[in-house]
């Protein structure tokens, strides 16, 4: 999908789901909508799609295996995933971040910069040890002791890959591997020690691939956890709730209080699930049997963070109506 183009289709999105409410009576609001979705789901015409799958990674360990090979510090493996391997496998956006230049402390935290450059280690260190070992599996007799030559990691790529990964079967991989010797392969002993040699390569590229697996997930969702970050910093404070349940005719008063992001306060009831894209919030509310979802707002006052909410809820038991809340004191870690 055109790059250029996918950013405003996700405003146009976003605009959409905060403003229908006040369009609805109007008519239009969920053509809008409508028109926002067909903007992010359809292709644009100007570009091909770009692939982003996890399927991406054998067929990048394989063909990167000259560049895999060569990696023996945290910086070439850096320089690789920022210039070639992360727009390969679909991470151009963590990419991109982590090749920028100048970025302040402030907005290296708040972007968690620091999570993001461990996955891509992880990552690269994952895809080196899978390349490692998928060319020692396919080896076959005549070609084995050459590849054992060309595979055994030097001194300073074994010390990089074992820090980086956290794969179990790595370090037996690598002493066979320094303990092999190519020439007497038709002997028993030999041959015992090669059946070993496959036996931890094949452990290793199972591993390798999990925890690819793994990093490529935790790169690919990065800029969902900072919206959501920053989301639940907006909604973090105590909050006035008013509820009106439109099935009982009756108007409820309570206190919620939201603590900030990643801190849970004792006897105090959160939603099990917090999804904030914008202005819009969606929570979900569960004690027992009984569950609640809550559509809301978070509501501007020119250029002022939001300290109100309005919104709606439903419940499993037939209850429905409006909420509205307003802000009572700031966040407090």
């Amino acid at each position: 999908m055109n790059n250029t183009f996918f950013p405003s289709c996700i405003h146009l999105a976003e605009w959409a789901m905060r403003t229908c409410d006040r369009l609805a009576p109007h008519g239009i609001g969920i053509a809008l909508v409508m028109a926002a979705m067909a903007c992010i789901v359809t292709p644009s015409m100007a570009a091909p799609a770009t692939q982003t799958s996890p399927v991406l990674l054998a067929e990048v360990a394989a063909d990167r295996s000259v560049q895999l090979t060569a990696i023996d510090s945290n910086t070439g493996a850096m320089a690789l995933f920022t210039s070639t391997i992360g727009p390969a496998l679909g991470l151009k956006d963590a990419a991109n971040i982590l090749g920028a230049k100048g970025l302040s402390a402030t907005v290296a935290k708040e972007l968690g910069i620091a999570e993001l450059s461990q996955s891509a280690h992880e990552l690269m260190a994952a895809l080196a040890a899978w390349q490692l070992a998928d060319s020692i599996r396919r080896a076959s007799d005549e070609t084995l002791a050459a590849s054992i030559t060309a595979g055994t990691p030097s001194t300073a790529r074994q010390e990089w890959m074992n820090a980086g990964s956290r794969l179990p079967s790595l370090a037996e991989l690598i002493r066979l591997l320094t303990e092999q010797s190519p020439p007497d392969l038709a002997q028993s002993e030999s041959q015992t020690n090669r059946t070993a040699l496959l036996l931890a390569a094949h452990r290793v590229t199972f591993e390798a691939h999990q925890e690819a697996l793994t990093a490529w997930w935790s790169l690919r969702e990065w800029k969902d956890r900072v919206r959501q970050a920053r989301g639940l910093a907006r909604l973090c404070g105590t909050w006035q709730w008013t509820i009106h349940n439109h099935r009982q005719h009756q108007e409820q008063k309570t206190v919620i209080s939201f603590p900030p992001a990643g801190q849970t306060a004792p006897n105090v009831p959160l939603p099990v699930e917090t999804v904030i894209l914008g202005d819009s919030v969606y929570l979900r509310w569960e004690n027992g049997t009984y569950v609640q979802e809550d559509s809301l707002l978070l509501v501007r006052e020119g250029l002022k963070e939001a300290t109100r909410i309005e919104g709606s809820f439903v419940n499993n038991t037939g209850g429905w109506g409006p909420i509205t809340a307003k802000r009572t004191a700031d966040c407090r870690p």
